[in-house]
């Protein structure tokens, strides 16, 4: 894939080189692992369901609130210290700390809001139907969560503190990090306003990924296969809102000065800043305008998105946006907003978590791919910041914020066992 084109690609990765992931006889640890997540693998079907039958839309705070009560209360079993930021206008996010033996915590970032309105289970139940787990909020991103949850529970459990798992076996001396204690500091960050900006969440979101060895971001994978995702479009909202002069169109046609038609010759330009070559995208999504037939409109508006896969290109483009002027000088234009998600761009320190996890993939007997994609997510942030940070670990499925959204059942122990790996050696 083009590292740092932005556009959607995803391929299977080749065999894995040895690496410092895979340097160590783990390969049958791998296994163990994998089976092991196999063995409860109807337990996190059981966890997700849950989470699901709990509806969490971003803009109801008193049913976003619940969903976080719950949630904290699976966390508090496993021992994690619990710890509410209060929000206003949204759920309160939710963070967990868990104590390890190393400085330095890994953080595992989500969030339980979901795109869709209070009683949509009615229409959209969540039930078993083959493979598939459906209901609103199953991919993105409840069963992320629930992943979270039995990573952890197993990185804590050891297959019970006796040396030895529940069949009677032998636990793999190498493992250092199933001993009942977690392997290293965890902080889980779930918030509840990812899907409507994260504005009321970013600042803790970013003081705590500056606290963090890496980022695993627990958003859904990507395509059929479950590539993660190491690039992101950064994203843009603006709105450009044009005040003309009102008047009767029958009668003093002449004396108004028409804000449509302005904005109208404003939107042919912004779609000119489109540039695929830097697959820098700009799209009038909305526009409104006018009162009546018979009133030249006085306002018209429109919202715009923009996509940059650089960050480089952030300032060029706003300086564009503002930099609008009427072409009708009886006008005024106002321009507001800019670029909220900076870009998730394929560095270094990306790159590496890749391979971490690619091998990890490896040693159990599968291809992890990668993939580059035109949505944002709360990990533009991190890795914004210079934080290795590694998206789409969570749920494999179809269909987010649409009626059809599922998860694949058959693909969580490969997560589970992903993750739980991921949490010992990022």
């Amino acid at each position: 894939m083009n590292p740092v084109s932005g556009e959607t690609s995803t391929h299977s990765s080749p065999e894995a080189p040895r690496s410092r992931a895979d340097s160590r006889p783990d390969s049958g640890l791998a296994y163990f692992r994998l089976s092991y997540f196999k063995e409860r693998r109807d337990q996190i079907v059981s966890t997700i369901r849950q989470l699901v039958e709990i509806e969490s839309p971003s803009d109801n705070k008193a049913a976003a609130d619940g969903m976080a009560e719950f949630i904290a209360g699976k966390f508090s079993k496993l021992g994690g210290e619990i710890r509410f930021h209060r929000a206003q206008d949204f759920g309160n996010h939710l963070q967990v700390n868990f104590g390890g033996r190393s400085a330095r915590p890994v953080l595992l970032l989500g969030h339980y809001d979901t795109v869709y309105p209070l009683g949509t289970l009615a229409s959209m139940p969540c039930r078993v139907a083959g493979n598939k787990l459906t209901g609103p909020g199953v991919l993105d991103m409840k069963s992320g969560i629930a992943l979270m949850l039995h990573a952890l529970a197993a990185l804590q459990d050891g297959h019970n503190k006796d040396g030895h798992n529940k069949d009677g076996h032998n636990k793999d001396p190498h493992n250092q990090g199933w001993q009942g204690v977690m392997p290293r500091p965890v902080t889980v960050l779930l918030v509840s306003d990812e899907e409507v900006g994260s504005d009321s969440s970013r600042k803790i979101t970013e003081a705590l990924a500056k606290r963090s060895a890496a980022v695993l971001v627990l958003e859904p994978s990507y395509g059929p296969l479950g590539a993660v995702k190491t690039a992101r479009k950064g994203v843009g909202d603006y709105t450009v809102k044009i005040t003309g002069k009102a008047s009767h169109a029958g009668l003093d046609f002449q004396k108004g000065v028409n804000a449509i038609r302005e904005l109208a010759r404003q939107i042919e330009k912004i779609s000119g800043f489109t540039d695929l070559k830097k697959s820098l995208t700009v799209n009038v999504g909305i526009v409104s305008g006018g009162s009546r037939t018979n009133v030249v409109p006085a306002e018209a508006q429109a919202q715009v998105d923009v996509r940059i896969a650089r960050i480089k290109d952030a300032a060029g483009i706003d300086k564009k946006m503002r930099n609008l002027r009427p072409f009708n000088r009886q006008c005024q234009i106002e321009v507001t907003g800019g670029i909220n998600r900076p870009p998730m761009e394929r560095t270094a320190g990306v790159a590496a978590l890749y391979e971490q996890a690619k091998a990890i993939a490896h040693q159990s007997g599968w291809k992890l791919g990668e993939a580059a994609v035109g949505g944002g997510s709360d990990g533009n942030f991190t890795a914004g910041l210079g934080i290795p940070t590694l998206d789409g670990l969570g749920g494999v499925g179809d269909g987010a914020h649409a009626s059809h959204e599922h998860i694949l059942i058959s693909e969580l122990p490969r997560r589970a066992a992903l993750i739980a790996a991921l949490i010992e050696q990022a």
